[in-house]
């Protein structure tokens, strides 16, 4: 259904505001899903590795090609998933006890999670010698 170009879509759209809370929220919800995605993926390189030398080598030939990269970027990923997803549970946690939940507190929380888990990730895979 088309609108008049005077009349808006939503009224919250000229009210409202991007925030780090929200992109934190909006983040959280999509890494909860990446964190499904991504425990396929391990299953499925601890099945080829469980299954012997001959299987498992199928995985190396596809990790030593082109797609070897996105392979690598998919657990950079699904590292980066699970960290972010574990240090905005545990301001949940905070929010369920009832702290934290100022508004400019929480924005600047909401950015010390992002970048942590960023941080983190990058120590991950740095310190443990993967890249």
């Amino acid at each position: 259904m088309a609108t008049r170009p005077d009349q808006p879509l939503s009224p919250h759209v000229q009210i409202w505001r991007w925030h780090a809370t929200m992109a934190s929220s909006i983040l959280h919800r999509a890494t909860g899903v990446a964190n499904y995605i991504g425990a396929v993926l391990v299953s499925l390189w601890l099945v080829l590795l469980a299954a012997g030398p001959e299987t498992y080598a199928i995985w190396e030939d596809l990790n030593a090609g082109p797609l070897g990269v996105l392979i690598t970027l998919a657990f950079i990923g699904f590292t980066f998933s699970v960290v972010f997803h574990l240090l905005n549970g545990l301001r949940h946690l905070a929010w369920d006890a009832g702290l934290g939940f100022d508004a400019k507190g929480s924005n600047l929380r909401s950015i010390l999670i992002i970048a942590g888990a960023v941080i983190i990730t990058a120590a991950i895979w740095i310190v443990g010698g993967l890249v």
